[in-house]
């Protein structure tokens, strides 16, 4: 049996950076993964989507370049071997720095394999068995497949598999209609498919404003992406030249499938009966509020502990249980606000509560909004689609949550993360002078329209 101060499984945004830390203090640690560093941001989340995103970003804006007096000849042409290699080549500089950072590390050991509890202070892998005072999980969660008629007689892809397509699906039926497969959808029109997108809910972006969700929906629609909502008895066939797809009110022929209906944590191979970890009934591993699990020494962080589901959230992790653990603080999860964005474009910045959650919550709330058509700057770029949206205590004149969907909204939110987060009241924000001209400029002049509800 190997002994270590610590052992890691899974290398995703928390995992790597916390053993990091912990080689620093002088501890030895083993990092265990069965795949490859960097987990689903590096690999196969947001570092290859959101360059594959810029890629098909770039196509529409070479079929628009007339509108700005850009004329090129032809018809704009897709090589999507170049499109695949370009984000290939993004993962693996990122992949293979930090193979090379932590080779460089003395009291690290890195092992590729599938790790596996023993017990509550030991764990297996290839063969060998480890043990450690302290275990962080780090697992991660990868796509859910549902279980719908003629599903496992067609092959479909999932957001993992989607980005290693070198060629161009005649039409994409995109099954989910969050963010997952929003972004898709958007991305695989602007390379040229016939896309298709199909939600059961009644709405996309089921976690937004109606408002919100109805502007996606014209972002979308008016690029030519076609929006079932409120779809039920999916079901999918082999035809002759693809798949069908069909609900209680389309039938779609399609070339290719996307499932984008979820994701679940990678928690049901790790033994953790054996060590008596508990996980909820949809397998996330239950922590408190500083990551702990219910066996002493055992911490989740990432997307496998339920408490958040971004790159953002896990890294957060990290430096929570860094922090705790390491530098004698006190960090709590429930401290932290949560922002994230849709990565369409233009893009979706959101933090904090939604509208309806504010009503709900029974405060007496403020509202403001503005449409993209009234920011000079986007008129200046010629993008006015969307609008900004603000919430507010009308008692504390605290910011209670905010949504930008336009031009930079995914950059413009962070001055609302910010003020959120030093708990500056909507007031002193409304005095800060913010360069001209920008989006950002807006944030005062948002907040100077606030109105009770």
């Amino acid at each position: 049996m190997k002994s270590f101060d610590a052992i890691v499984i899974g290398a995703g945004q928390s995992g790597p950076f916390l053993a990091a830390r912990m080689v620093e203090k002088g501890m030895k640690v083993a990092l265990i993964e069965r795949k490859f560093l960097g987990g689903t941001c590096v690999n196969a989340g947001c570092m290859p989507t959101k360059t594959l995103v810029a890629s098909a970003r770039a196509a529409h804006v070479a079929r628009n370049g007339a509108v700005y007096g850009v004329n090129l000849q032809g018809e704009i042409a897709i090589d999507m071997k170049v499109v695949k290699a370009r984000a290939e080549t993004v993962t693996m500089n990122a992949r293979n720095g930090l193979i090379g950072w932590f080779a460089g590390m003395d009291g690290m050991t890195v092992i590729y394999g599938h790790g596996r509890f023993e017990g509550p202070k030991t764990v297996s892998v290839n063969g060998e068995t480890l043990n450690a005072p302290r275990i962080f999980l780090n697992v991660g969660a990868r796509p859910v497949i549902p279980d719908l008629p003629g599903i496992n007689d067609i092959d479909y892809l999932t957001s993992t598999s989607i980005i290693h397509l070198d060629t161009l699906p005649r039409h994409l039926a995109v099954i989910g209609g969050s963010y997952i497969g929003l972004e898709f959808a958007q991305m695989y029109r602007r390379f040229g498919a016939e896309v298709s997108v199909i939600e059961h809910g009644p709405k996309l972006a089921s976690r937004e404003d109606e408002d919100i969700s109805d502007a996606i929906a014209d972002v979308l629609r008016s690029e030519g992406i076609d929006i079932h909502t409120g779809a039920s008895d999916i079901a999918f066939a082999k035809s002759s030249d693809g798949i069908t797809v069909a609900t209680d009110s389309a039938r779609i022929d399609a070339s290719h499938v996307l499932i984008a209906t979820g994701r679940k944590p990678n928690t049901d191979d790790l033994g953790l009966d054996t060590a008596g970890v508990i996980t909820d009934k949809h397998g996330y591993i239950t922590v408190d509020d500083r990551l702990a699990t219910n066996v002493d020494g055992i911490l989740a962080l990432g997307d496998c502990n339920g408490r958040g589901a971004f790159t953002h959230t896990s890294y957060n992790d990290f430096e929570i249980a860094a922090a705790n653990l390491l530098d004698g603080d006190d960090r709590k999860v429930s401290s932290r606000i949560l922002a994230y964005a849709l990565y369409i474009d233009p893009p979706l910045g959101r933090v904090g509560m939604t509208e309806k959650q504010a009503r709900a919550s029974g405060r007496k709330i403020m509202i403001s909004t503005r449409p993209m058509s009234r920011v000079g700057r986007a008129n200046e770029r010629g993008e006015t689609k969307g609008f900004m949206k603000v919430i507010a205590d009308a008692e504390t004149k605290k910011i209670l949550g905010a949504a930008i969907l336009g031009i930079e909204g995914d950059e413009v939110i962070h001055g609302i993360i910010d003020a959120m987060n030093a708990g500056t009241t909507y007031p002193a924000l409304q005095w800060s002078v913010p360069i001209h001209p920008t989006v950002s400029e807006l944030i005062p002049t948002l907040l100077g329209d606030l109105k009770p509800v």
